[in-house]
């Protein structure tokens, strides 16, 4: 008899939980404002009328509420700016040369059928690896549902995290990853090499063919969605990214800039130094020359390979880092009798 009425209480409980999370009430949370509970009503029927599942939408709000943190990081502006040494000193480290040309020796054979696939040498997707996530070790422990509920709500860009969101909720929907798994940086960036949501969906590989994209915890998937991203925004195989130049006193500086492209014979006719092993290695390719900023300027001749690590990250500093890691990284190969010609 008492394990009958305990067995009674279970489903009574199940079923009061259930019902509850069918009826797509919002679960009271102590810091949910007025306002965020009518936005949060608005954007679920949003994701219904978009194709997920209004179950799955009430589980992955439970207790979600704009997180203060995140706001806070989000609003926060840099004290200062790294110059191109400062930053270089953190991402360019020998630890990290050193990791890169480890993890090349351990999977060489899988590298080198990537290479074959997506036309990505591995020292770049090492040192893009190496960079984002400290080779897959520091991939962010914030729930992503969470950070871009919070700046889809309050952020300058709230059009944009809000379709991120809903990327995201495809993505569980879709069954690569659970809810709970789901984590990454406090900007929603994912896995082993910081995917936006949208991204995922756009060129996430199964690389083992098991039926899930699994970047968080699978490096295999992981670096091939890498490399098929790169490839699909226009990488360039045997072509680098660039090399750092010497210009003259009397050099028209508004030729600088992406939006200008000149051979390297023609820029070493203008005076551009630089490495003459670099420059003279692809002398009929164009390329720009940019300018970087800072206590001491630097200046770098760079190809349309530079332009793909742009559109990875809108930045020159981790373009250049990138590049530079990944030179260092092919250096140690090359003396190692890894890779010669990538």
């Amino acid at each position: 008899m008492l394990k009958d009425r305990f067995l009674i209480c279970i489903a009574l409980l199940l079923t009061i939980t259930q019902t509850s999370l069918c009826a797509g009430e919002i679960l009271q949370h102590p810091n949910m404002t007025p306002d965020f509970k009518k936005w949060l009503t608005a954007f679920k029927k949003e994701a219904v009328s978009d194709g997920i599942p209004s179950r799955l939408l009430n589980i992955a709000f439970t207790n979600v509420v704009p997180n203060p943190k995140i706001i806070q990081l989000d609003h926060k502006q840099p004290e200062s700016r790294l110059s191109l040494n400062q930053y270089l000193s953190r991402t360019v480290s020998k630890s990290r040369i050193l990791g890169g040309i480890i993890l090349f020796e351990k999977h060489r054979d899988f590298f080198m059928e990537i290479n074959r696939r997506y036309g990505v040498a591995p020292q770049y997707l090492i040192a893009l690896w190496g960079i984002e996530s400290n080779f897959g070790h520091s991939t962010g422990r914030f729930y992503v549902i969470q950070s871009l509920t919070t700046l889809a709500f309050d952020s300058k860009r709230k059009g944009f995290f809000r379709k991120e969101l809903i990327a995201a909720l495809h993505i569980v929907a879709s069954g690569h990853v659970k809810l709970n798994h789901m984590t990454g940086s406090w900007a929603g960036a994912m896995g082993q090499f910081q995917f936006m949501p949208s991204t995922f969906l756009k060129f996430a590989v199964d690389y083992d063919r098991d039926k899930r994209i699994d970047i968080w915890n699978n490096y295999r998937d992981a670096i091939a969605s890498a490399a098929n991203y790169m490839s699909a925004s226009g990488w360039k195989k045997g072509i680098p990214w660039g090399i750092e130049v010497t210009l003259p006193d009397n050099i028209d500086m508004s030729l600088l800039g992406l939006n200008h492209k000149k051979l390297l014979s023609e820029w070493q006719m203008l005076g551009v130094h630089g490495s003459e092993k670099g420059l003279n290695k692809y002398p009929n390719d164009k390329v720009s020359i940019i300018k970087i900023e800072g206590t001491q300027k630097h200046y770098f001749a760079v190809y349309d390979n530079y332009r793909v690590l742009l559109k990875w990250n809108r930045s020159h500093l981790f373009a250049i880092s990138v590049g530079t890691l990944a030179d260092r990284i092919n250096s140690g190969l090359i003396r190692n009798k890894g890779i010669d010609k990538l």
